[in-house]
């Protein structure tokens, strides 16, 4: 939670503080799912404070009673709290929040906190969100805490590996493509978007012709309607046979994404994407 956070803010004029209790407990999670919802919610309160300010994290352990307000299960859960400075939301729009497609922002598909609300909600938890206008917004999630006894780690997470270059991707969800571009550019790529396979080979024939070819892509395996990952990388070895391809997929099981140098990627990543992960992947295809 603390890298996810303070990578997410990289480049801000917005700071975290933590409060977190020595003794947090464990949660059965899956990491780059959480990831995703702690890096949605701190762009939220990044955009919420464009002058600058404060996001707190607090962490803390909860028992939660029979009757509980959040509708959730009697028992033991860790909760995160997450608040910003920000302009807040008007009363009338916060039973919208969570809704999929609802935005007041410019610009936005309004799925970052639709997805957030539905990765808890899978997880047996909860989120939910309290705001004061002029005053701030505070995020609430709730995970049941592990029946497990807690592992000891001896192992430092893997760091983010910073790197050059331009980086094509192909998907089909405006929200992953929202995500990477963000994502991509605070580890230093430059990054160009395309919603299916014909628009990714038209623009990598076109920055070949312009002389500013990419460094590596990154394709979606499905898209319902189009050209999926495997197509449009038939198509790219045929405009360049040293392309360097990226295969993504939520479907971890696929014999693609288990296979993937059959082929002709040489390298995997599933979605929703770990930031870690992202960039020690493009390292490592774009330095071979």
């Amino acid at each position: 939670m603390r890298e996810t956070a303070q990578f997410a803010l990289r480049g801000s004029n917005v700071r975290c503080e933590f409060n977190i209790d020595d003794d947090l407990r464990s949660a059965d999670v899956d990491d780059g799912q959480i990831a995703q919802v702690i890096h949605n919610l701190m762009i939220n309160a990044d955009q919420a404070m464009p002058d600058g300010g404060v996001v707190s994290i607090r962490g803390m352990n909860i028992l939660l009673a029979p009757g509980n307000p959040y509708a959730l299960d009697p028992g033991n859960y860790v909760q995160l709290c997450i608040r910003d400075q920000g302009t807040g939301i008007k009363r009338g729009h916060l039973k919208k929040v969570f809704d999929p497609y609802f935005t007041t922002k410019q610009k936005g598909s309004g799925l970052g906190l639709a997805v957030a609300y539905s990765i808890i909600a899978r997880h047996g938890g909860q989120l939910t969100v309290v705001s004061t206008l002029g005053e701030g917004t505070t995020f609430s999630l709730f995970l049941p805490g592990s029946q497990r006894e807690q592992a000891t780690d001896n192992h430092a997470p893997d760091g983010l590996i910073v790197g050059s270059g331009r980086i094509l991707v192909m998907d089909d969800e405006e929200f992953i493509r929202e995500l990477v571009s963000v994502m991509l550019p605070k580890v230093g790529y430059d990054v160009v978007l395309t919603h299916d396979g014909q628009a990714a080979v038209n623009a990598y024939k076109d920055a070949l012709e312009a002389d500013t070819p990419f460094d590596a892509v990154i394709l979606d395996l499905t898209v319902p309607g189009g050209m999926g990952g495997k197509e449009t990388l038939r198509r790219l070895l045929d405009v360049d046979p040293n392309v360097r391809a990226i295969v993504s997929s939520g479907y971890s099981n696929d014999p693609v994404m288990a296979s993937y140098a059959d082929y002709g990627f040489c390298s995997a990543v599933k979605k929703p994407y770990l930031v870690q992960e992202m960039s020690q992947v493009l390292n490592r295809v774009i330095k071979k």
